[in-house]
C-alpha cells in the first residue's frame, strides 16, 4: 500500500466515522462516546499525514505510534457503543475490522522502520588482512 493510497483509506475512514457519530441516538451517553470516537478516528488521518513529513526515521516512528493508539482507542469507544446497546454491532462490523487493518499496517511499518533504523545503526566490521 502506498503513502497515498493509506492517506486516502484513512480519510474515508474519518468520514464513515463522522457519518456513525452523525447518525447515533441523541442521548447524553452516545453524545459523550461519539465525541470520543470522533477525536480519536479523526486522529488517525492527520497523524498519518504528520507522520508522513516527518524529519526523521525516530519522529516517523514516534508519529506512527500515535496513529497506531489513536485507531485502537477508536475500537475501544466503538465496542462501547455497541456494548452499551448505543449502535447495533451489525452495522459496525466492517468498520471495526477497517480499523483493525490500519492497526495492522502501522504495526508492520513501525517495525520494519525500527529494523531499518537498526541497520542503518551498525557499524562494519573491516575485514582483517
Amino acid at each position: 500500500m502506498t503513502k497515498l493510497e493509506l492517506i486516502s483509506r484513512t480519510k474515508q475512514l474519518s468520514i464513515r466515522v463522522i457519518r456513525l457519530v452523525e447518525s447515533l441516538p441523541k442521548n447524553k451517553t452516545s453524545d459523550i462516546l461519539g465525541r470520543q470516537l470522533l477525536r480519536s478516528a479523526t486522529s488517525v488521518g492527520a497523524n498519518y499525514r504528520a507522520a508522513c513529513r516527518a524529519k526523521s526515521t525516530a519522529d516517523f516512528i514516534n508519529k506512527l505510534a500515535i496513529v497506531e493508539e489513536e485507531a485502537d482507542e477508536s475500537i475501544y469507544w466503538i465496542e462501547l457503543l455497541v456494548e452499551s446497546g448505543h449502535i447495533k454491532a451489525n452495522l459496525v462490523t466492517k468498520l471495526l475490522s477497517e480499523f483493525d487493518e490500519i492497526v495492522s499496517i502501522v504495526v508492520s511499518a513501525i517495525k520494519t522502520s525500527k529494523s531499518k533504523r537498526n541497520l542503518k545503526s551498525q557499524v562494519p566490521i573491516p575485514k582483517s588482512i
